[in-house]
Order: C-alpha cells, then structure tokens, then sequence
C-alpha cells in the first residue's frame, strides 16, 4: 500500500469520476475532476456523455496546462478502468509521476478527498438531482467549482479557501492567517475579561496524506472509534 504525502500545494493530486443522472433513468454524465490535497483546490473539471482512457489523457494533460504547466509529483485514484487505462498510465510514465491507487476491493475512504469532494457537490442545495442535458450538467459544474475553489472554506485547510482570496494553492493564506491571528490578539488586548484563554485562528495544514500510517501518538490522540 503506497502512502503519499504533500507539504506543499501541487504536490499530489488526487482524481475521480463521478456519475451526473441525466434527463432519464438510465442516462447518465460523468464528472471528472482532480483536485490538489493539499490546497483542496479542484485544478480541473470536465463533464462528458461517457468515460473513457483517452478523455481521461486528455483531461490530466488540461489540468497540467490549467495548473501553469506544473504537474504533481504524485496523482492518487480508486483504481477505476479509466484510471488504470494504456493511455492514462503511459501519460503517467512520460510525465515521472508516481501513481497512486486505493486499495482493491475496499471502500472509497483510501480515495478520501475527491470523495468528500463529491459529496459537497451532490449535498449542495442547487444540486438538481437530474441535469436536462449535457449543457445543464456543464453549466451546473462551471458555477459549483467557482464558488468551490473562491467562497467555500474547508476546515481541514484553516477555514480558508482553496484558491482565492484567501488561498492555499496560491500561497496567500499565511498573510491572511497573520492578520486574522492579529484581529484576535486586539481582541483579547480589549477586552481581557471576555477570554477564558488565548484565541488562536484555525491552523493551516501543513501536511495532507493518502493512506497514513496509524502510529502510536495518533491512537493515544485518536482512541478506536473516535472521529478524526
């Protein structure tokens, strides 16, 4: 089992394909999207009538030019067929990035970021549920990744957003962290008698893994069956 870790946005991407119901049962879009651990920003998106090895190519190679010719060291995924594709792998290969697969037959917690990611997709209140066409899944998308990477905050990445403008991925978070860290502190300077302790701003992550491995000091912090 391989286990990737990213200090850094960009480092390690991680990418799926989701189903998008269409105007009828039976009819269905798929949303390929690939997002930046690290940063929880989605790089790139497309929505297409089916899935296939060389659209998936094709979309990683998109994604590389979207992310200013910089690719990942590593790119993580659940082993689906587009995933272990000839034409996805051997881009892979050219490319010296390492390829990360979940586990087989395992649930889709080893491919935890674009699942969560998913999931805020089709738990949004606009979701429709069924699109009226391709077009209507496209638009759809294009709005929901907008406010995704530019309004909403994540609070595995400090209660900041993924893009802008208080951005992980574009590494302006830590002058917006000192400023919300400095609001506090005037705070507490003001009015002392309203703070049971220092106020502290939510931390900014700074690793993001895939497969960690349970250590001791995790388990004392985390007891079987307690949420992490």
């Amino acid at each position: 089992m391989l286990r990737v870790v990213a200090t850094a946005p960009s480092e390690v991407w991680s990418w799926d394909i989701t189903k998008l119901a269409g105007p009828q049962r039976g009819t269905y879009y798929h949303l390929y999207v690939v997002t930046g651990i690290f940063s929880r920003c989605a790089v790139h998106f497309e929505v297409h009538a089916t899935e296939l090895g060389q659209l998936a190519k094709d979309f990683i190679t998109e994604a590389i030019l979207l992310n200013g010719g910089i690719a990942p060291h590593a790119i993580h995924d659940d082993r689906g067929t587009s995933m272990t594709s000839k034409p996805v792998s051997a881009l892979l290969s050219d490319l010296a990035i390492l390829k990360s697969h979940s586990r087989p037959k395992v649930s889709s917690n080893d491919n935890p970021y674009s699942e969560a990611q998913f999931k805020t997709l089709k738990y949004c209140p606009a979701f429709p549920g069924r699109f009226g066409s391709l077009q209507d899944a496209r638009a759809f998308c294009r709005a929901f990744f907008t406010y995704y990477n530019h309004e909403h905050r994540h609070s595995g990445i400090g209660l900041h957003t993924p893009y802008s403008p208080y951005s992980v991925h574009i590494g302006t978070a830590s002058a917006i962290q000192d400023k919300r860290q400095a609001v506090l502190n005037a705070a507490r300077a003001a009015s002392p008698h309203r703070f049971s302790r220092h106020p502290r701003a939510p931390d900014l992550p700074g690793t993001a893994w895939i497969n960690k491995q349970v250590t001791d000091s995790d388990m004392t912090r985390h007891p079987p069956g307690e949420a992490t």
